[in-house]
């Protein structure tokens, strides 16, 4: 069976809940880090913290604290990426069972389906648990290097090159964050993805639903809320 005659087993359903999971994924990544400046998702206003804390660390002795603190982001991340790893393995070891993978996903769906298309559904999920472990390796890099960033700040608060260095581990210390919640979202839509194998119907639903949870997140939680209030 060629490309070809494994597309005519989707149907148009099919290709469309494909494309509205692309396009939620893409879309709330977009929003959450391109908002309005009335309305900033939760991601923008924790980069003003951030560079705070590099602000504040200038003037803290020991800094103790701070150490600590991205030792704990870089285990995080550390920690995500390995889940990541044995999610995708885990995943292509269920295609290469697919005889096993197909009799479930029949019980649920009550439709016949040849091996090839439980495969295919799987492989979306792989493609953004991939995604996902590369944003969190990257992440745990990036955050690596803002450790070794803040290591050469001088501790003389008086020194004309403190502020300076602050600020680059400042702003790597929020595109290490950027690319650890772009992580996050990807595993956010793997999940998602997992709805493809009871059908596309049920794709939409999980796609439309992982958007309004971020969304929520970002811009209407308590959280929110609490890092808003003056």
């Amino acid at each position: 069976m060629n490309w070809t005659d494994r597309f005519t087993l989707f149907g148009p359903l099919d290709f469309g809940a494909i494309a509205v999971l692309f396009a939620c994924w893409l879309l709330i990544g977009w929003l959450v880090e391109h908002p309005s400046a009335k309305k900033p998702s939760v991601s923008r206003i924790m980069a003003d913290y951030r560079r705070d804390w590099m602000r504040e660390m200038i003037t803290r002795q020991p800094r103790i604290f701070d150490a600590q603190t991205i030792a704990t982001l870089r285990q995080s991340t550390s920690f995500f990426a390995s889940t990541a790893m044995i999610a995708i393995g885990g995943t292509l070891a269920l295609i290469g069972n697919s005889d096993r993978l197909s009799g479930v996903a029949q019980d649920i769906t009550q439709i016949s389906h040849p091996d090839i298309v439980w495969e295919i559904k799987l492989l979306i999920v792989v493609f953004f648990l991939t995604n996902a472990f590369l944003k969190f390796v990257w992440s745990n890099r990036l955050f690596g290097y803002c450790s070794v960033i803040m290591g050469a700040v001088p501790n003389d608060v008086t020194h004309p090159d403190a502020p300076k260095i602050a600020n680059k581990a400042a702003e790597v210390n929020i595109v290490a964050a950027r690319s650890f919640n772009r992580g996050l979202r990807a595993v956010y839509f793997a999940m998602a993805g997992l709805c493809w194998l009871a059908g596309p119907a049920l794709l939409l639903f999980g796609a439309i639903l992982t958007l309004i949870v971020i969304w929520r997140r970002e811009f209407a939680s308590e959280s929110r809320r609490i890092l808003l209030e003056k």
